[in-house]
């Protein structure tokens, strides 16, 4: 069985890229930390548009979707689910919600974890909700022929209690350990999590809601405010890539978790600069209302609604938000995606 094992953290030989990484995010967090003592309104505002787009992103990676309406009425309790994938939605939002609110009075456990993976699945009926996997699974991938291959065998069902132990105990031990930097410490512990992949169905979006909880009890909340399953989802490919190297090895302790490591850590540091990105935006006073809409929209990385855009800035009026829309799609500074109530907009440069 692998050896969970984190101790390679204390020994300062890590890659120059995520020691700056580490660093370059350790700064950003301070900064928010500053400005969300005395912007509070502002930093609400944007809780709102993350929470919605986390679930829906999260979510969208496992091919769980619906349109923006039903997933803004689902996250905001406006309308119970209709089907299997809504329920699957509503499950993680309310999951989502626990980490968020209770996260102060949570440890990170088995019983945790089987809480939260219950409280993620309990609504579309999983018979296993909560449980751990009784088969064996594989992670598998389909070609552009449809022909399918494994891509990684996890741990057997029989061994899954044992491996789930023993990742719980690496952590604490590590945690504990004044030497070890508990930003890089977290994508260690996902990583083997995703190896272990402990439960028949949902490993996916329970490991990026475990992502959450460490950062908030690691003292970084940037997941609140800016979805960082929203980035990964954006970029699931080299997310796919980087989780396929680093568990290469994995099962005879010959894997480097360098990869994974970097790739979270880019994923958070994005996070940061879109929420810096949003912060200036919104709380630029000397700026004009139109020149604040334009700000918001090539500013941000992701597609935004108008819906989302008049939520960041609550002062300017949903005409003067479209006229502004209007006028640069117009010009061609920002690309226009899908119809009716589905409408975002995004800054022309990052269309390909």
């Amino acid at each position: 069985m692998h050896i969970f094992d984190y101790s390679f953290l204390d020994e300062g030989l890590l890659p120059a890229e995520i020691v700056n990484l580490t660093a370059t995010i350790t700064a950003f967090n301070a900064i928010s930390d500053t400005r969300k003592e005395s912007n509070k309104s502002i930093y609400t505002e944007l809780e709102k548009i993350a929470r919605v787009q986390s679930v829906k992103g999260s979510n969208a990676i496992e091919g769980i979707v619906t349109t923006d309406a039903r997933i803004k009425q689902i996250v905001d309790g406006d309308s119970a689910p209709l089907n299997h994938d809504e329920r699957e939605i509503a499950g993680y939002r309310d999951a989502l919600d626990e980490i968020h609110s209770k996260h102060d009075q949570m440890s990170f456990s088995e019983n945790m974890i089987l809480h939260i993976h219950e409280t993620m699945t309990n609504l579309a009926g999983y018979e296993l909700s909560g449980k751990y996997k009784t088969e064996d699974n594989l992670i598998m991938e389909i070609d552009e022929r449809g022909r399918r291959r494994v891509r990684f065998t996890p741990v057997s069902a029989a061994e899954t209690g044992e491996a789930m132990q023993q990742l719980v105990l690496a952590y604490m031990d590590a945690r504990d350990n004044p030497k070890i930097n508990k930003l890089l410490l977290i994508p260690c512990v996902i990583l083997d999590f995703l190896c272990i992949h402990p439960f028949s169905d949902g490993n996916g979006r329970v490991s990026r809601l475990l992502s959450l909880f460490l950062l908030y009890k690691s003292g970084y909340d940037v997941g609140k405010y800016v979805s960082f399953e929203e980035q990964i989802n954006e970029s699931k490919d080299f997310y796919y890539e980087a989780l396929q190297e680093s568990s290469i090895g994995w099962h005879t302790n010959e894997n480097s978790y360098f990869e994974y490591m970097k790739n979270f850590l880019s994923m958070l540091y994005k996070c940061y600069k879109e929420l810096d990105k949003r912060f200036s935006t919104v709380n630029g006073k000397k700026l004009k209302k139109t020149e604040r809409v334009e700000q918001t929209v090539l500013n941000s990385m992701l597609p935004v609604s108008k819906a989302e855009i008049c939520d960041i800035l609550p002062d300017v009026s949903p005409s003067t938000v479209e006229a502004v829309l209007g006028k640069m799609v117009k010009t061609g500074s920002v690309m226009k995606l899908g119809q009716a109530r589905a409408t975002k907009y995004v800054n022309a440069k990052y269309i390909k």
